[in-house]
Order: structure tokens, then C-alpha cells, then sequence
């Protein structure tokens, strides 16, 4: 099963997104920063990152940056609070710079769900035919 680092500076958020993942079977680990979560990725790189971009420490641009310097094969989701333009360029530039794709929070489960299984591959389940 593919392992997946959850980086996120708010515990309430971390917590949420790792109950959500290791309920779907993912073997999840967490860090509070950046620099935090840099430092678990040299040591054992995940298939899947998962960074807020607002954090102290170093930032999830920083993390996108070292990561994709450093753990090429790493995929990378960052993750920005959304709606503000301000916020579509911090958006734009940690996509620029290597992420492979951008959650905006809040995001739900769905959401979630479908960006990681896109950045592993995976197809997504079939839809449903109900009364069809």
C-alpha cells in the first residue's frame, strides 16, 4: 500500500487528513513543518506528500522545491486555504515549481480521495448505476 506524509502545521487538519487516508488503507505518517517533514523524507521517501503552503519552519513551496530536488519520484499535493486571488497564485507557483497537484481548502473527502489516487494512478472507482 502506498505510503503517504501528511505536512500540516494545524493539528485539527493533520489529524483529519490522516483518520481519512489510513481509513482508506494507506499507511500515513504526519509532521508538524517542513522542516519536519523534509527531514522524514530523506530518511524514508513516501510515495505521496501531502503540504499545506502556509507553515513555519519552511513553507510548503520550500517543501515542493527540496523535495522535488531531492525525492524525484515523491509525489507531491500542496495544499492552500483557496478562493483569494492571492491564494491561486501561491497556488500556481507550488505547481510551477513541481507539485502535482493543488488542494484548496477546505477540501472534502472526495477531493482528497481523488488527488492522491491521481498522483498514484490510480483510476477511480466506477460510478454507480442506480435505478438504471
Amino acid at each position: 500500500m502506498p505510503r503517504i506524509l501528511v505536512i500540516d502545521d494545524e493539528p485539527l487538519i493533520r489529524s483529519t487528513v490522516v483518520t481519512l487516508l489510513t481509513r482508506e488503507g494507506f499507511s500515513v505518517e504526519e509532521a508538524s513543518d517542513g522542516q519536519v517533514g523534509i527531514a522524514m523524507c530523506h530518511k524514508n521517501p513516501p510515495d505521496v506528500v501531502i503540504t499545506d503552503i502556509f507553515m513555519p519552519n519552511r513553507d510548503g513551496i520550500e517543501v515542493v522545491m527540496e523535495l522535488k530536488r531531492s525525492c524525484p519520484r515523491t509525489k507531491i499535493i500542496a495544499a492552500t486555504g483557496g478562493g483569494h486571488m492571492r491564494m491561486m497564485e501561491i497556488a500556481s507557483a507550488a505547481k510551477s515549481l513541481g507539485a502535482d497537484h493543488v488542494l484548496y481548502k477546505p477540501f472534502e473527502r472526495e477531493s482528497l480521495l481523488a488527488a492522491v489516487n491521481a498522483v498514484l494512478g490510480i483510476p477511480p472507482p466506477p460510478r454507480s448505476q442506480h435505478g438504471a
